[in-house]
């Protein structure tokens, strides 16, 4: 029985695919999260420039 349970324990640490789904999630998650702060920081620098061309067009 023990060497049963030694066993299964053995195959589950071995297996790490979930943690390497886990990891990619995180990697998704940060780099969203960097998307977001850079276009909120680029976006209102965006948006004036656009509106001074438009005034120097009018």
């Amino acid at each position: 029985m023990i060497e049963y349970l030694s066993g299964q324990v053995k195959k589950l640490h071995a297996d790490q695919g979930g943690q390497g789904m886990a990891e990619y999630g995180l990697i998704i998650a940060l780099v969203a999260v960097a998307a977001i702060v850079a276009f909120r920081l680029l976006g209102t620098g965006i948006s004036s420039k656009v509106n001074e061309a438009r005034e120097a067009l009018q």
